[in-house]
């Protein structure tokens, strides 16, 4: 499992011995136990992990924090789940859920009407 950070100097060292599996997409991936949706994601290729609810556009990870919602995946059946912010666990089905709903539009494509 390359690309993942072993040793960061804030977030500890991960145990390369703890190695777990979870399925993105109905594909089996492994991941280290305790990093993120997110990390277990980019350590093992996958850039894309939902598309934007209006224009369909891939989205990825962003900001990495919790901030932007850029990274939300539907985690064991529950959408909207932040992929930087949860925990990787044995078993886990994750899954990119195509466009996610929002009640948010664009307010520039009715302005002046």
């Amino acid at each position: 499992m390359s690309q993942r950070i072993l040793n960061h100097p804030v977030l500890g060292t991960l145990d390369e011995s703890q190695s777990i599996t979870f399925t993105f997409n109905d594909i089996e991936y492994k991941a280290l136990q305790d990093e993120s949706i997110a990390a277990a994601l980019l350590a093992n290729g996958i850039r894309t992990l939902r598309h934007h609810e209006e224009s369909g556009s891939p989205r990825g990870i962003y900001c990495n924090i919790g901030h932007c919602f850029e990274c939300r995946v539907t985690v064991d059946g529950v959408q909207g789940q932040r992929a930087c912010l949860t925990p990787i666990t044995q078993g886990m089905k994750v899954s990119s859920g195509g466009k996610l709903l929002t009640d948010v539009r664009d307010w520039r494509a009715n302005h002046g009407k």
